[in-house]
């Protein structure tokens, strides 16, 4: 897989640093070097770029105002002189965060992180297009179609997948991997032990995901997202 990817930064030593990693980095592809976000905003337009390397500091238009507006797809990596600027990096989703002066051990380990990101969310959009998956169960590969899952649980090491002609199948995975892989937000994580097919849910009490005479709980850490799902989908 290949990540194209554009340097912004107001610092010609610094981004210079950048353009000469990110061209010996084999995965990924460099389609332009910007001393400012406002050239970035009107060069990427016509030419976008799937990930930024982003200064933070920079004049008229700060890098993490850029971060914004940019479309969902663009990921970031911001690179900054500065440490106090990480946690508001992370607010706007930010891949990664490299301290300046950036080593190629430091860039290459943030594109990897971002290889890892674009490389799962391919398979992502592969199993919402299919709309299948294969899982391992009982030494055999066993396809589920997603449109028949109601919920996953999971179980330590395990994870059981309940399907909606009362099926129940076993597998050997963790549930982060089947988080990051399947669709979202037609799949949402509600519980650390349980994953929902919320276009399935019959309804929602106290705080519950109803599925006949099963209650999947709703844990606070995960209560927003499950809350904006029905938020949106809900007819006040």
């Amino acid at each position: 897989m290949t990540i194209t990817c554009a340097i912004i930064d107001d610092e010609p030593l610094a981004a210079g640093l950048l353009k000469s990693y990110a061209e010996k980095t084999p995965f990924l592809h460099l389609i332009g070097t910007y001393g400012s976000a406002l050239e970035a905003m009107r060069e990427l337009r016509e030419k976008p770029a799937q990930l930024l390397f982003l200064d933070i500091q920079m004049p008229e238009l700060s890098g993490i105002e850029f971060a914004k507006i940019l479309p969902m797809e663009t990921k970031v990596i911001f690179t900054t002189a500065f440490q106090q600027y990480a946690i508001e990096g992370y607010k706007v989703s930010a891949l990664d965060y490299l301290l300046k002066p950036v080593s190629y051990d430091d860039f290459l380990q943030a594109a990897h992180k971002a290889l890892n990101w674009f490389s799962t969310m391919q398979k992502q959009q592969t199993y919402a297009e299919d709309r299948f998956m294969f899982v391992k169960s009982d030494y055999k590969l066993i396809r589920v179609a997603l449109d028949d899952i109601l919920y996953i649980e999971g179980l330590k090491d395990y994870v059981r997948i309940y399907m909606t002609g009362g099926q129940k199948i076993m597998s050997l995975m963790n549930m982060k991997r089947l988080e990051e892989y399947l669709p979202h937000p037609e799949f949402l994580r509600t519980h650390r032990s349980y994953i929902v097919h919320m276009t399935k849910a019959q309804s929602i009490d106290r705080f519950r995901i109803v599925f006949g005479n099963e209650y999947i709980p709703i844990s606070d850490s995960y209560k927003d997202d499950v809350q904006r799902y029905f938020d949106q989908h809900t007819l006040a």
